[in-house]
């Protein structure tokens, strides 16, 4: 038996995979290529992020007005497209598998789909994060029987998806909430979703096989929807007053509180300080404070209790059902974000690549003989 002297860990915890320059996570601060989270939500907007993502520099104002506009002439989705998208089911589908089949049938109608040179992939990068919001909105209109609202061009991916999740043109402070969210969700180093995204691409597959990859390993309720069940859970718990009666229970019973504790995290995620005032702000102006009260109880609570910290799905699931999102399609608004950074990420390992190929220890039987099944 063969066996390595390096780390076998579940999960690959602590292990170093590759090296990016794409975010960083170092003690409680996230870095997009070196400027903090907490710099970028308060000064930048989506666009501004994903050219920062793309480009490893912030844009000029020429650059910025390019970006956009290229976005706003990618975000419709072509007739044929709608068409074959017409034809899947949405009755009883879980929204990131209609999606991960819509961004798979999307590459079939894209000329640049198995073109592999800087140029072609700048193109696809465009597309698929320009429509990605498109593709949500399509999902919701199309399951309520309603027709998909055309996207404004000169408008950003904040302010269009919300106008074609309700139809209306959408309240601007709804627009600067949701456009900080994307920018919050973008990238997280080498989560489990860029991980798949760039395994994908070291096989030099084409960038729509590598996103869908994401989005199958975005779909996982231990990645992606962790929000949604946050959500679920307040709306189980009921009231203020029942927070502290329903935890003892849930502890009790060995329960896993969704929303709360991280992997890298250990002094709490810089995403989460963000979104917890933004839940204030949301809930009350929804006139649903009870919201954020119970979220903060629970969040005192799990700190006094299991020394645990909220990550960023915890506040991000009071903030969207605030904003009249419906609860399952909280995870695929994170792909709406998150694709931007996959890109980032599939990009970079284009650019300097070697295919993943790890090892595994074994732990099976050995010296077997094969027996005639007349024998056994």
């Amino acid at each position: 038996m063969q066996v390595y002297d390096g780390a076998v860990d579940k999960g690959l915890e602590g292990v170093v995979a590759c090296t990016t320059a794409i975010s960083s996570i170092v003690d409680a601060t996230l870095c997009y290529r070196g400027y903090t989270i907490e710099d970028l939500a308060q000064n930048s907007t989506f666009e501004e992020v994903v050219f920062l993502l793309w480009n490893d520099r912030l844009p000029t104002s020429a650059e910025l007005v390019d970006l956009k506009n290229s976005f706003g002439k990618e975000m419709a989705l072509e007739p044929e497209l709608v068409a074959a998208l017409k034809k899947l089911p949405t009755k009883d589908t879980h929204p990131m598998a209609w999606l991960r089949t819509a961004v798979s049938t999307m590459g079939l109608w894209d000329v640049d789909a198995n073109e592999m040179d800087d140029n072609a992939n700048h193109r696809k990068a465009i597309r698929l994060s320009a429509k990605m919001a498109t593709l949500v909105a399509a999902f919701h209109c199309f399951r309520e029987g309603k027709e998909l609202a055309t996207p404004k061009a000169d408008k950003s991916v904040a302010w269009n998806f919300l106008y074609m999740m309700k139809g209306k043109d959408p309240d601007p402070e709804m627009v600067k909430v949701f456009d900080t969210c994307l920018i919050l969700h973008a990238d997280h180093e080498l989560n489990c979703s860029a991980f798949a995204a760039r395994v994908t691409a070291s096989s030099l597959s084409d960038m729509h096989s590598a996103v869908v990859s994401g989005i199958c390993a975005l779909k996982g309720p231990l990645h992606g929807g962790a929000n949604e069940q946050v959500m679920r859970t307040l709306r189980e718990i009921g009231g203020v007053d029942q927070v502290i009666p329903w935890l003892e229970k849930a502890l009790a019973n060995k329960e896993k509180i969704m929303g709360f504790g991280h992997r890298v995290y250990k002094n709490g995620d810089p995403r989460a300080k963000i979104l917890r005032s933004m839940s204030k702000n949301m809930t009350e102006n929804s006139g649903e404070p009870q919201w954020f009260a119970m979220s903060e109880i629970l969040d005192d609570e799990m700190k006094a209790r299991k020394g645990l910290l909220p990550n960023v799905d915890f506040y991000s699931a009071s903030v969207y059902y605030s904003m009249g999102i419906p609860l399952d399609l909280f995870t695929p608004i994170f792909a709406v974000s998150r694709v931007t950074g996959w890109i980032a990420h599939i990009l970079e390992q284009y650019s300097n690549n070697r295919i993943y190929r790890p090892r595994g220890q074994w732990t099976g039987k050995e010296g077997l003989k094969y027996t005639p099944i007349s024998q056994r």
